[in-house]
């Protein structure tokens, strides 16, 4: 039987790393039940972009920042650099759909969420794993935002 692959979105990333997100709760139980069904989890160089410009914009202006260090972290347990896929150095290959992209979905998805939506595409990957309620409005890829999903939309 063929494994369920999922992207994983910055929103859901950062709300297992930090216990104090509004999400954190439903991201860990997200998190331990693609765990539990075999998933293969996809970590994107530009998601991981995103939450580290986020943790530190968060907690620069909650005047912690001392607590930085100890989330990046709890970011790279999740995650290590060989779970990564690059795509940056795709972009210039796929500029233009990415901004055709942006273009028809009228600003409910950013550039990042463009080209994690369009590498979903051209590698066959059905899932993302988010709370981005824009990612819904995307034809190929489904989103997944809460434990149901899983069991829902996966083979296992």
């Amino acid at each position: 039987m063929a494994m369920n692959k999922a992207i994983m979105d910055a929103n859901v990333l950062l709300a297992l790393i930090d216990k104090k997100d509004k999400w954190h709760h439903d991201a860990k139980t997200i998190a331990r039940a693609l765990k539990e069904k075999d998933w293969e989890v996809i970590y994107l160089d530009c998601v991981l972009n995103e939450v580290v410009s986020v943790l530190g914009k968060r907690l620069k202006e909650k005047n912690k920042l001392h607590y930085f260090t100890e989330l990046i972290e709890k970011l790279e347990e999740i995650v290590s650099e060989e779970d990564i896929e690059w795509l940056y150095p795709e972009v210039p290959d796929h500029y233009g759909e990415i901004m055709k992209l942006i273009k028809e979905k009228e600003g409910r998805l950013n550039f990042h969420d463009a080209l994690i939506a369009l590498f979903a595409k051209e590698y066959s990957i059905d899932y993302i794993v988010s709370f981005d309620l824009g990612f819904d409005g995307i034809e190929w890829i489904a989103r997944i935002g809460n434990k149901k999903d899983i069991t829902a939309k996966g083979h296992a």
